[in-house]
């Protein structure tokens, strides 16, 4: 019998078909809000968590501490609880109200503060200095070894080799570094493609970040091509993604579709991979379905 950890993982891939009409290029959504907690860091946050439990690393007794725009924080709140490991999540104090609510659900302390990096900056501090231990998403290779593992080859096995372009967001970038390096083994012309929102833009799971904040997991080498996305497009395509598809997902969803679609009008064929990276309905509270 399966425990909920065993759900993590093996989403599925749903083709996409009301946004174009050219029958020789298929667009596909991998559904990662189907993970239990919700969204794609499922797998990263059981990777890191498993990982430092396998390698002695953290003990049943060790304090755990991670800064999270809200995913990557819900899911790792999940995992802790399965394994009894106390945790403290910093989270920018414009998050929606959902995702505190959800954190706090699974156990989880929840400090909010101004913005990601003042986050990011306390949680290395008190990491530093009392006795935390940072997890550390955006510099952990367990982020993408997660990706390696799971989520390229399912996307492989279920296009039957048969992907041309995979497209994702980029927030702390551990999805789209571990795609890329299972993919590119696979077959290195499949055309890896990142999403970051425009300067003025606003999309939650989605960093524009500043040069001293860059995840040190990133390798712009990685990456073949990086679209960047307006909030108005991001929100247009999330309502649209519901209205016509039936998919409720987030804003960065939509964002990545946007992109999808771009590429869609660029190419004759092909095997469009996009991901649809978690659920709207931590989004109500915000104005993204107003």
């Amino acid at each position: 019998m399966a425990q909920l950890i065993d759900t993590i993982g093996n989403t599925p891939l749903v083709e996409i078909q009301s946004f174009h009409d050219n029958p020789k290029v298929k667009i596909f959504a991998k559904m990662e809000g189907n993970n239990p907690a919700g969204s794609v860091k499922d797998r990263a946050a059981l990777n890191m968590i498993r990982s430092a439990l396998e390698r002695g690393e953290i003990t049943q007794d060790t304090k755990l501490i991670e800064a999270t725009s809200g995913n990557t924080g819900i899911a790792l709140a999940m995992i802790a609880c399965l394994y009894g490991l106390e945790l403290e999540l910093v989270m920018p104090a414009t998050s929606t109200k959902e995702r505190t609510l959800t954190m706090e659900a699974y156990g989880a302390k929840v400090t909010l503060l101004e913005s990601m990096e003042v986050c990011r900056d306390y949680a290395e501090e008190k990491a530093a200095s009392a006795g935390y231990f940072i997890l550390n998403q955006f510099a952990n290779p367990d982020n993408y070894l997660a990706h390696i593992k799971t989520t390229g080859p399912e996307i492989w096995r279920d296009t039957a080799g048969g992907i041309t372009h995979f497209v994702s967001a980029m927030g702390t970038t551990g999805t789209i570094m571990g795609c890329s390096r299972f993919f590119k083994e696979q077959n290195p012309a499949i055309q890896i493609v990142g999403c970051q929102p425009t300067e003025e833009s606003s999309i939650p799971g989605i960093r524009r970040w500043p040069a001293a904040y860059l995840p040190k997991i990133f390798d712009a080498s990685r990456v073949d091509r990086v679209i960047d996305i307006a909030q108005s497009d991001a929100t247009m395509r999330t309502r649209e993604l519901v209205k016509k598809e039936g998919i409720f997902a987030g804003m960065s969803t939509g964002g990545a579709l946007h992109a999808a679609l771009a590429i869609a009008n660029e190419i004759d064929e092909g095997i469009i991979v996009f991901i649809a990276c978690d659920r709207g309905d931590r989004y109500l509270s915000s104005d993204l379905f107003v």
